[in-house]
């Protein structure tokens, strides 16, 4: 059986966070993959 091809419709970003406890690095991470999510 064969599979149906998967088409990527939004872009693929990969993002790297370096800071020190309790900078707030989740909560970036949280609102950009928030906003990006819509």
């Amino acid at each position: 059986m064969a599979k149906s091809k998967f088409e990527r419709t939004k872009p693929h970003v990969n993002i790297g966070t370096i800071g020190h406890v309790d900078h707030g690095k989740t909560s970036l991470t949280a609102a950009i993959t928030k906003f990006f999510g819509e």
